[in-house]
């Protein structure tokens, strides 16, 4: 297998470092309101690296966290007038949902950030005592100096870094590039510290929680592109000033999905909710949308490019549903796989989960599936796409048959050959409501 290091900047051999194990972080959302579709590209691409890996026989441990303090959380309760816990209840409540309506698996684990508070103040104290953070005015900074590589994941050089624009000024720091660990204040959630009541710094959310539950070096660490500066980057200064070791071997970072060449943001208000496009289109639609561009590769989205993969997908939906209807009335239940296809499926999944490639091979599946003569040749092929898709986290939901079903069917298929178009549109309809075409 290989896959793209985000840190070397090239695509590697990867192996895990227990194995048949794989260990990954991926940074997840700040609850405060819904999840719009850039924020879904994410979820469903790590969603496929776990079921992938564990299709391939990996027991995978898979973290994704819960940011719920922060102060979009708590600008958004004020504005609400409801109390931070009651705001990010209902949008964990709201991202758990969405999410498995995309199809997606939960995380192993999904800690919250306010569960891990009395680690993170023991993780800044750890900081200071040896150097590399420092309490200034109303908060505790990272001195980022300190770190000869930083910079390294991004490929930011801090001199030429804009004071003002992509750093805060900010004259309690030592050095413009610091970072805030620790934030005093008196508004919203805080809590007891040695520096004050406050809340902590983002950066150092992460990597505590990182710390914590995993206890060392994981293998693949990942986030959309948008995270790797300056988030993943102080994650990995915290991390390595504090441990002396890489947080992990491997950063994947997916492409952003935006719109008119433009990031999709909720303070551009230029978004799409992933509630509100489910209620238009298929989820299986909008992940093969999603998955037939390379995951590294930026999507730029549109009405037209989602109604071209919700025709793809009906197709596919169709086709599959057309074989289940056969082998059900001849009730074959020999389940068999072409291997040559899930060896080249394989093949292009274990090539930086190069999907858009894995995709033509399901397509060529379809199109060997549509010209067989045999039953059993289909079936064959049936399985080894439904196989395929399920990697991916699409599926097909195939009702059994009645023999009134069974029935309606054969008849509709008696009113096509003979040409009774019209009876044949009525059968049709019947067999749409039952969801058997």
């Amino acid at each position: 297998m290989k896959i793209f290091n985000t840190l070397t900047g090239k695509k590697e051999d990867f192996e895990t470092i227990k194995e048949k194990e794989l260990s990954m972080y991926v940074c997840g959302p700040t609850v405060y309101n819904y999840i719009h579709i850039g924020n879904a590209r994410p979820v469903v691409f790590f969603d496929v690296v776990r079921r992938y890996f564990e299709y391939i026989g990996y027991k995978v441990n898979y973290v994704s966290n819960i940011t719920d303090v922060d102060d979009k959380i708590i600008l958004e309760a004020e504005r609400l007038n409801i109390d931070e816990k009651t705001l990010t209840k209902v949008f964990i409540d709201a991202y758990i949902k969405d999410t498995g309506n995309l199809g997606s698996l939960l995380p192993t684990k999904m800690p919250k950030a306010t569960d891990y508070v009395p680690h993170m103040i023991k993780y800044i104290e750890n900081l200071i005592e040896t150097g590399y953070a420092y309490h200034s005015g109303d908060a505790v900074y990272f001195r980022v100096n300190k770190v000869d590589d930083y910079g390294k994941l991004s490929n930011q050089v801090l001199e030429d870094l804009n004071v003002g624009a992509r750093i805060e000024e900010n004259y309690q720091k030592e050095s413009p590039f610091d970072f805030v660990v620790w934030k005093s204040t008196e508004l919203g959630m805080r809590f007891d510290s040695p520096w004050g009541e406050g809340r902590p710094g983002w950066h150092t959310e992460c990597v505590t929680m990182n710390q914590e539950i995993f206890k060392e070096e994981i293998d693949i660490h990942g986030g959309g592109s948008d995270l790797k500066f300056p988030h993943h980057e102080n994650e990995i200064a915290q991390s390595e000033a504090l441990h002396h070791h890489p947080i992990a071997k491997t950063w994947m970072h997916v492409g952003r999905l935006g719109m008119d060449n433009v990031d999709m943001s909720k303070s551009l208000g230029n978004i799409i909710w992933v509630k509100d496009l489910l209620q238009e289109y298929e989820y299986q639609a909008f992940r093969l949308m999603l998955l037939s561009h390379h995951y590294r590769q930026p999507i730029n989205y549109s009405t037209d490019l989602m109604n071209q993969f919700n025709h793809e997908w009906q197709r596919i939906k169709r086709a599959l549903k057309g074989v289940f209807v056969d082998m059900s009335i001849e009730h074959y239940d020999t389940v068999e796989y072409n291997n040559e296809t899930l060896d080249r499926f394989k093949e292009q999944m274990e090539d930086d989960f190069n999907i858009a490639n894995a995709l033509t091979i399901v397509y060529e599946e379809i199109k060997m599936m549509n010209r067989a003569t045999e039953l059993s040749a289909k079936a064959r092929s049936y399985y080894t796409i439904i196989q395929m898709l399920s990697v991916l986290g699409i599926s097909v939901e195939q009702k059994m048959l009645t023999e009134e079903d069974i029935r309606n069917y054969q008849d509709w298929q008696i009113a096509r050959s003979e040409k009774r178009f019209n009876d044949a549109d009525q059968i049709r309809i019947r067999l749409v409501e039952a969801g058997i075409l």
